[in-house]
């Protein structure tokens, strides 16, 4: 399985992320710059210049007409697919965290950090006639959020609440057209780094710092499945085809240089969706693994590390013809 390997930026990779058709993949990085490519050959299509930031989520609507990024230069920008100018740009008190269009792409969500003295906080806004008024226009809904910081969140059924995953671990359900928690679960132990729905958004994977990335029912959040890992976990993935599950991080940033590539256990690792168990791993990266993401039609996978390269990997038939032994 001998993967594109694809190099566009100067920093570690913050997010990867495909269009709904899977022929581009966006990109971000620390390099404050985003970029997207052609998932097919790896070739680069383009960028978006004018972020002053550290670029930490990006996302791309359904028709692939709109793309969106927040920065740490506490602003949310909008931007034109077609041509990579800017549309729109929202200004923030602090680092923009997260940032998400709903599934019909009328509303997007944003989070800040709880920095500058001030609180963390999460902004509905209406992106349908998204210009250079979106930044003085009021907001949908604005909702505090009182104690740790939002790290990921993952938009619910039908548009109608967001479920965000905190710096503690924690996990909340918000009604958006009121702005009050619905439901709260306390599963994890320390902060989720990742959230990411199967192909039919019933069901989200967490990924987190304590070695473990945990499937739930997106409405009941009730936890369903966890995979046990031993380093931490910076992304996971659920197959659109297959039940499969791949995760993707590696022992901390900071203490890489004092080890080996083996040592620091860098690698994709493949689990069954339903019998928890590991089937498979992909080496590669040299450094955490930050992102991943299946490609919608299941058939390959790319990941993004801390070594700034992204790599796509498309699956060998024997992938395809596995069936794992549940005895």
């Amino acid at each position: 399985m001998k993967p594109l390997i694809l190099h566009g930026h100067e920093r570690s990779i913050t997010q990867i992320k495909y269009n709904r058709e899977g022929d581009l993949l966006f990109s971000s990085s620390k390099d404050q710059v985003p970029n997207v490519w052609y998932s097919l050959n790896g070739e680069r299509l383009g960028t978006f210049d004018g972020h002053q930031g550290t670029i930490w989520a990006i996302d791309v609507n359904w028709d692939t007409t709109r793309f969106m990024s927040g920065a740490a230069d506490q602003c949310l920008r909008i931007w034109d697919c077609s041509n990579g100018k800017e549309i729109g740009k929202v200004g923030a008190n602090s680092s923009v965290r997260t940032c998400l269009f709903s599934y019909s792409a009328n509303m997007a969500v944003y989070s800040t950090d709880k920095q500058y003295g001030h609180q963390c906080e999460m902004f509905i806004i209406d992106v349908r006639n998204a210009d250079e008024s979106v930044g003085s226009a009021a907001p949908i809904m604005r909702i505090p959020i009182p104690g740790a910081k939002i790290t990921s969140l993952v938009w619910g059924t039908l548009d109608e609440f967001v479920v965000t995953g905190h710096e503690d671990g924690e996990l909340n359900q918000w009604d958006i057209r009121v702005g009050k928690k619905l439901a709260s679960n306390n599963d994890h132990k320390k902060s989720i780094n990742d959230m990411q729905l199967n192909k039919y958004g019933t069901m989200f994977i967490t990924a987190s710092k304590d070695h473990t990335a945990k499937l739930f029912d997106i409405d009941s959040l009730m936890c369903l499945k966890t995979y046990k890992t031993d380093r931490p976990v910076n992304s996971a993935a659920i197959s659109p085809i297959m039940d499969h599950v791949v995760l993707g991080g590696g022992q901390e940033a900071m203490e890489v240089t004092t080890t080996s590539t083996r040592i620091g256990k860098f690698d994709a690792r493949f689990f069954h969706l339903v019998f928890e168990e590991e089937f498979a791993r992909v080496k590669g990266h040299f450094g955490p693994i930050n992102s991943v993401a299946f490609h919608p039609d299941g058939k390959s996978y790319s990941s993004g590390g801390e070594d700034g390269y992204i790599r796509v990997h498309n699956f060998d038939p024997a992938y395809f013809e596995f069936n794992f032994d549940c005895q």
